[in-house]
């Protein structure tokens, strides 16, 4: 693939068109690629196991179905100006290959992964790539290879930086349904971000239902101990949180569709290994640092990594 073949321009030279690699086409890979391809303001690529010929994308008003360029090979790739990383965090590791044929100094690598160490988990793998973390607030879900479903799960649907490369990823967006919000605090939006994750995931995963499951009264009152843990590691880490956090993120959770899944309850589902530490076990880790006792997130960690080893080694 070759970036300068890749992209248009105008009668004046001026580049129109930026070449991106979107590495992961699961939920949140899926949506956003389709999303880009419709729009068709850039060169898309998708760097996958098994190629798909076209993507369809459900939204709430319409359905888009776009044809879908695909590489199987890391050695096939080439740089591009933007690479998506939408693989789970715990799969960061396993994209390096791409990575390494995708990235060079100019490139600008969006991390669309859940957790709060966006940077430190994907510097090491880019060539000295820009890293621009993003969080992704949309609810995706992927009905089939080739097929998958867009859900809003809150007025924004990505939240970025506040700077330069986060304003030029949002450009990407534009012409696209996908609503993108700029933010001066990413620390306190990355910290409220984990800990909708921190009560949805583990629950839904471990007793194998949708979000449906959070309108149990007794759930309800888990999740709040669960939440206040978090709420206090978030603190010490420099998240700059409301005095009613808890109540805030359970009304919060509580506007999401019942029948919305998290990413983690349709890993179990699949039987694949779990998101665990990128989630429970940062907020195990970074109460580990500052000393704050997290006793129930603990107590979930073990219990989603017994599944997730489970997953590992075929359900054995």
């Amino acid at each position: 693939m070759d970036r300068a073949a890749l992209r248009s321009t105008d009668d004046a030279g001026r580049q129109t068109r930026a070449t991106i690699a979107v590495v992961g086409l699961g939920s949140i890979g899926g949506v956003i690629a389709g999303a880009l391809c419709a729009a068709d303001r850039h060169a898309i690529v998708a760097c996958v196991r098994k190629p798909v010929a076209h993507l369809v994308v459900e939204w709430p008003d319409k359905t888009d179905e776009v044809q879908l360029r695909c590489l199987t090979d890391p050695a096939s790739a080439s740089p591009v100006d933007w690479v998506l990383l939408c693989t789970k965090a715990h799969q960061t590791s396993s994209s390096a290959p791409w990575l390494a044929r995708l990235c060079v100094k100019g490139t600008r690598v969006a991390v669309l992964q859940n957790g709060i160490d966006h940077v430190g988990r994907v510097a090491p793998l880019v060539n000295d790539a820009t890293v621009v973390p993003v969080l992704v607030y949309y609810n995706g879900e992927r009905l089939a290879p080739d097929h998958v479903r867009f859900r809003r799960a809150s007025g924004n649907d990505l939240i970025l930086h506040d700077d330069a490369d986060g304003r030029a990823f949002a450009h990407l967006l534009a012409g696209t349904p996908l609503r993108a919000q700029l933010s001066a605090d990413f620390t306190t939006l990355a910290w409220r971000k984990l800990l909708l994750n921190a009560a949805a995931n583990p629950i839904t995963a471990l007793t194998l239902q949708r979000q449906s499951v959070l309108r149990r009264d007794d759930v309800q009152a888990l999740c709040r101990a669960v939440l206040d843990e978090a709420v206090a590691v978030a603190r010490a880490d420099g998240a700059q949180l409301a005095p009613d956090e808890t109540a805030r993120t359970m009304a919060l959770l509580l506007t999401f569709p019942p029948d919305a899944g998290t990413s983690m309850y349709f890993d179990r589902l699949a039987g694949r290994p779990l998101e665990a530490e990128a989630l429970t076990g940062a907020i195990v880790a970074a109460g580990a640092r500052h000393g704050i006792a997290t006793p129930l997130n603990t107590a979930l960690l073990t219990l989603l990594r017994a599944v997730s080893d489970a997953a590992t080694n075929g359900g054995g």
